[in-house]
């Protein structure tokens, strides 16, 4: 239960302090008959993690708004294991976004054409295609930040921590599906909203988990983003559509 697994974070020093980062033995004391004590922080005197007290939905909110306190929340003081079915159902999102996008560029209405069927086909092209591009991203991210701290990055724990916030931070492109739902003339502008918003979320994401300042995760992700666009001009001279 809940107790076997604060035992054991407490016995590795897993939790953070939501504040300051600094590190903590544990998160709240049991005084049994449900009376619980949140834990203060040694270094920064303020409660360990507030957010174990509060509503989930309040979490998340917290989470939309891009607070710190709220990732290390849930990147510490949480067993959350939902980071790869996150990432294949946003790359879903994704692929599906562009699929329509091509299938409006090149429409066939004859119920008859078996090249419509085949075309659903695309779709799988478009999958690869993001998740090859997606990959480039990070991958350009984590030489970059590796480059530039190494000292933060020495073992391969670092770098999954890493690569999990990553993929947890991905999580504004489920939005990419209401935008298509509710279809309107500004669409390529809420796409572009979209695509600032998780950009910035990647961004805090990055400077939660390493404890960096504002500057190395935006430098970070603009070589993230220039290996990106490399794969996709790669894509369009082989001649796909992207």
């Amino acid at each position: 239960g809940w107790e076997v697994l604060s035992g054991a974070m407490a016995a590795l020093g897993a939790y953070r302090c939501i504040e300051c980062n600094g590190e903590a033995a544990e998160l709240y004391r049991d005084y049994r008959r449900g009376v619980l004590r949140i834990s203060i922080c040694k270094s920064c005197q303020k409660p360990v993690d507030k957010y174990i007290e509060y509503d989930p939905v309040i979490i998340l909110i917290n989470a939309v708004l891009c607070k710190a306190q709220a990732y290390r929340h849930i990147l510490f003081n949480t067993k959350i294991n939902i980071h790869g079915k996150l990432c294949i159902f946003c790359l879903l999102c994704e692929a599906y976004i562009r699929w329509l996008q091509l299938q409006d560029s090149s429409q066939n209405t004859d119920p008859d054409d078996l090249i419509r069927y085949a075309k659903e086909w695309d779709f799988y092209r478009m999958f690869g295609i993001a998740s090859l591009e997606q990959t480039s991203f990070f991958i350009g991210i984590c030489i970059t930040l590796w480059w530039m701290t190494p000292e933060m990055l020495k073992r391969k724990s670092d770098f999954i921590l890493l690569l999990k916030a990553l993929l947890l931070s991905t999580y504004g492109k489920l939005l990419l599906i209401p935008a298509v739902i509710w279809e309107h003339d500004y669409t390529p502008v809420c796409l572009a909203f979209i695509k600032v918003f998780v950009l910035i979320s990647n961004s805090q994401a990055i400077r939660v988990t390493l404890n960096l300042n504002r500057i190395l995760p935006w430098f970070a992700i603009f070589f993230g983003l220039i290996l990106e666009n490399g794969v996709v001009c790669l894509f369009q001279k082989m001649g796909w559509d992207v």
